[in-house]
């Protein structure tokens, strides 16, 4: 099935089009710096990051990704020795403003969007995603969030009530496409109910998941696989 066949494609938000682990390495150093835990790598900050939210994941299934941050950070700050003040607590969730698009994310959107409508699908919340929104320079024709759907990716329901938010334009499951660099909280579940699902590996050149939770169903083999997102939009310019 060509690119091209699709009409809608429906986006992760956080890893995907957004630097949410260069967003949370530049939030989280500054504080290690000044807690005397300059030594912390990357990694270690990242690694620490997707095992506090796996555990929340099960603790408290449902609740947003923005909802999450603080009890993140707190978490963190246990492990690391860092500021539990309350303005840092809260202030992971309000450094959302500040995380950075992955660098080719802007224009492969807008190059996507002249054959495709484009749908956010976020387990963040509806500030958050508004926030992502305006650092991507407002790319879509719609946003489901966590906050909407009272529930999170990967819980299926995410995905049915995302359909149902596009049913008004007659779009059937074969239009669908999703675009996600999470094999936790997007390929598997997409794949497994029929999407057809592009795989946007942005750590292809980096060992483990990052600062994402490790899948449980190991690495789900996707329809497309491309490292950037640029790869994806060059596709689709390119075919006839």
């Amino acid at each position: 099935m060509k690119l091209k066949q699709h009409k809608v494609l429906t986006f992760d938000v956080v890893g995907t089009l957004i630097d949410f682990e260069q967003g949370v390495v530049n939030y989280i150093r500054p504080l290690a710096e000044k807690a005397g835990r300059g030594d912390l790598t990357d990694e270690q900050i990242l690694v620490s990051f997707a095992n506090a939210e796996t555990g929340l994941h099960k603790e408290t299934p449902g609740v947003s990704f923005t909802s999450m941050l603080p009890h993140i950070y707190r978490i963190m700050a246990a492990e690391f020795g860092l500021s539990s003040a309350e303005a840092d607590v809260e202030g992971l969730r309000l450094s959302i403003s500040n995380w950075p698009a992955f660098p080719d994310s802007i224009e492969a959107m807008k190059t996507l969007r002249k054959h495709f409508r484009l749908i956010a699908a976020s387990n963040a919340d509806n500030w958050s995603v508004r926030e992502m929104a305006k650092t991507l320079q407002e790319p879509f024709d719609d946003i489901v969030t966590a906050e909407d759907v009272e529930n999170c990716k990967p819980d299926p329901q995410f995905f049915s009530y995302m359909r149902g938010t596009q049913r008004v334009h007659g779009f059937r499951l074969e239009d669908y496409m999703h675009v996600a660099q999470s094999q936790f909280h997007d390929i598997g579940v997409a794949k497994q109910l029929g999407y057809t699902v592009s795989w946007i590996e942005r750590r292809h050149e980096q060992e483990g998941f990052g600062g994402s939770p490790v899948p449980k169903q190991g690495v789900t083999v996707p329809d497309y696989h491309f490292t950037t997102l640029a790869e994806l939009a060059a596709a689709a310019e390119s075919e006839k």
